[in-house]
């Protein structure tokens, strides 16, 4: 017997699933997260999922991480020892950063620009230049670089980014400041612009180069101690872009791990939906500490380059996911207008809500939903203990501070917890041009579960869709995708002058480097893909439009395909297109290459139809608090069979999740056992 291993690791739990690779049966397992070092809950995590398959390390295949060390240690916003390299008399790149305004901010002239991620005095300028073109103007100066290296090393300056201006085209000097770096301070963490995002806007290049320095010997600590203890088993890290790619190669690019658990919960939710028959689907991904939402279409996750975590811009690919500070951790507290607030502070792990008795101090989500009954008295098949009474009394007297009787304070917390995740999913949708009634939701992580009806009451949702383990999907996603490596190269040409030989090259330049990837990755020929892209504009103006690109030889038919996809995009996100008006000119901008390779997948087993009966399933019942008290049923989730209904008041629990079911609404059981929730205004 071989088992592949699933690992996410998120602010409160650390979730695990394991995949008989023979048999196909999944189990999943949860275990708290620890902050302080999270390989410890990781190598907890494996054993415990070994020790309830009764199986010893040796028949583990594969492992696949989702790790946060890269986010967290971005949303600190502390950057000690953080060094920038740029080209002589651009020392004020991250000064000047962007005119845009921020969302929310309305009037610029009461905008000020946030703070640079590297102070003035830790950037050194290194003689040098580079045209458009890629032709030198000035020639890289060897004697200041070697300068500039032994300055960083004397103020103990230990991540260094460089960026020179142009470096895009042509990176040769920033490859000889690398090697200088190297010889003259080689224990510092340098990452070059040209290897981590060779595209143009040097904002945004040097930021994200940046970004790549300073979670370098952190992420690489991190991964590097996990590779060793499971040596030789195969271990993978989950990327932002839906793929993964090999522990080794991520020391490497550390900044792709940006958004890595929630991209996998996309990837998970992915394969829920096609087994539930849901082509277009909104993903709400509850954690403990924040709430993931994305969109998906056709199956395929939506990518973007234009993300950002926290302030600083991150031009890698990413699964577009917003996120929104609302979890079951999110403290509820009373605003100095007398109002009351949902998060985005979090009680996390620990101490975690006041219901853990570990110190926590103000009331949690998870308070109010255990004070109104909607969650059992213990979590995780009795392994956390909850204690409602602290639950009560500190809503209690939050609901004092704000004049409200608990019912209706804890009430006033769930509701706007699930209005702010409602808002998260509008901007996902309604602000993009999106019905949102189009569109069935998968609910998952261990709290998304319990919003379930209060957003379909508010968004008229198709349907709510709960997997089975909701609160192990992100895990679970992470044995469903393949490994994928982006590769970028700015092309900067007006489509009536492009010369396709050109163009191939910089496609066959791209596609050398991802197939050397799938070389080191050990991957067959017959297990793998290139797919191309490309970003285009109309001449003038300043942002792209993404396309496929086909496969096959880079001739005119490739050019005239691209192009007619991109008038094609253009109209379908804007509404018009220049398709028949000559003096628009199309401008190829960024030629991009995704290499991927294809690695086995668990599926997800039909479950044999039950009776219709659910009293089977019955557990006891419990007074729970909806639009007022009622007698709910409570429901075990493992004894629902396919083709049974729930039909509210009711709760139902499982190992690592509670979908609370309210009056007027039913989950019915697919089969594949995702409770179907339809009902209320919808």
């Amino acid at each position: 017997m071989t088992v592949r291993i699933g690992i996410d690791t998120g602010g409160t739990f650390t979730d695990i699933v394991g995949a008989d690779e023979d048999t196909g049966t999944v189990v999943s397992v949860k275990i708290p997260s620890t902050p302080h070092d999270p390989s410890v809950a990781f190598m907890d995590g494996l054993a415990k999922v070994l020790g309830v398959m009764g199986l010893g390390s040796h028949a583990v295949s594969a492992v696949s991480h989702g790790t946060t060390v890269a986010t967290n240690a971005l949303l600190q916003e502390e950057f000690p020892n953080l060094g920038f390299v740029t080209t002589h008399g651009f020392k004020h790149i991250l000064e000047i950063a962007r005119q845009s305004v921020p969302e929310g901010y309305g009037n610029s002239y009461f905008w000020v620009k946030p703070e640079r991620i590297v102070p003035l005095h830790l950037v050194r300028e290194v003689p040098e230049r580079v045209d458009a073109g890629g032709e030198v103007v000035t020639a890289f100066d060897a004697v200041a670089a070697r300068a500039v290296a032994r300055w960083f090393r004397e103020q103990g300056v230990d991540a260094v980014g460089v960026c020179f201006i142009n470096a895009y085209i042509n990176p040769a000097h920033e490859h000889q400041m690398r090697e200088i770096m190297a010889e003259e301070y080689p224990e510092c963490a340098v990452s070059i612009s040209s290897d981590v995002l060779r595209e143009y806007r040097e904002y945004e290049r040097s930021v994200t180069t940046l970004v790549d320095a300073f979670v370098k010997p952190r992420v690489g600590r991190y991964v590097h101690g996990i590779k060793e203890r499971l040596d030789p088993v195969p271990f993978y890290v989950m990327k932002s872009n839906g793929g993964v790619m090999s522990a080794a190669e991520i020391e490497g690019a550390p900044i792709t791990t940006i958004l890595s658990g929630p991209a996998a919960g996309v990837l998970g939710a992915i394969a829920i939906a096609e087994a539930a028959g849901f082509d277009e689907i909104l993903t709400l991904d509850g954690g403990g500490t924040s709430t993931d939402v994305s969109v998906v279409r056709g199956a395929e996750p939506v990518l973007t380059t234009e993300g950002a975590v926290g302030r600083f811009p991150v031009k890698v690919p990413m699964v577009d996911i917003v996120t929104v500070g609302t979890g079951g951790g999110s403290i509820a507290w009373r605003a100095p207008d007398g109002g009351l607030k949902v998060g985005p502070r979090s009680a996390g792990a620990d101490p975690g809500p006041l219901c853990y008795s570990k110190g926590g101090l103000e009331p949690a989500s998870t308070d109010a939903h255990l004070a109104l009954g909607r969650l059992p008295g213990a979590l995780l098949g009795g392994e956390i203990a909850l204690d409602p009474e602290a639950s009560r009394d500190g809503l209690a007297v939050l609901a004092a501070s704000v004049g409200l009787e608990l019912e209706a304070c804890a009430s006033g917390v769930i509701e706007i917890a699930a209005w702010n995740q409602a808002n998260a999913i509008r901007q996902m949708t309604v602000r993009r041009g999106l019905d949102i009634r189009d569109f069935a939701m998968i609910a998952f992580g261990g709290s998304g579960p319990l919003s379930a009806c209060k957003l379909l009451d508010i968004l008229s949702l198709r349907a709510a869709i709960v997997p089975p383990s909701p609160g192990n999907l992100s895990a679970f996603g992470l044995l469903s995708v393949d490994v994928r490596n982006d590769y970028v190269q700015t092309f900067v040409k007006r489509n009536q002058a492009l010369d396709a030989d050109d163009l191939r090259a910089v496609y066959d330049d791209l596609g050398s480097q991802a197939q050397g990837a799938l070389d080191r990755a050990g991957f067959a020929q017959d297990r793998r893909l290139l797919a191309r892209s490309a970003d285009l504009r109309y001449l003038g103006q300043a942002y792209e439009v993404r396309v496929a690109a086909p496969g096959g030889a880079v001739d005119a038919g490739f050019v005239s395909e691209v192009i007619g996809r991109f008038h094609d995009e253009h109209e379908r996100l804007y509404g018009y297109c220049y398709r028949n008006d000559e003096s628009q000119v199309p401008e190829w901008v960024n030629a991009r290459v995704a290499g991927i390779g294809s690695i086995s997948k668990p599926s997800l087993p039909r479950v044999e139809r039950g009776d219709g009966d659910s009293g089977r399933a019955v557990s006891g019942t419990r007074s729970v608090f909806f639009d007022g008290w009622h007698d709910a049923t409570i429901y075990r989730r493992d004894r629902l069979l396919p083709g049974d209904v729930v039909s509210g008041p009711a709760v139902v629990e499982e190992y690592g999740s509670t979908t609370p079911i309210a009056p007027d609404f039913s989950a019915r059981v697919d089969s594949v056992g995702n409770l179907v929730i339809t009902g209320g205004k919808g």
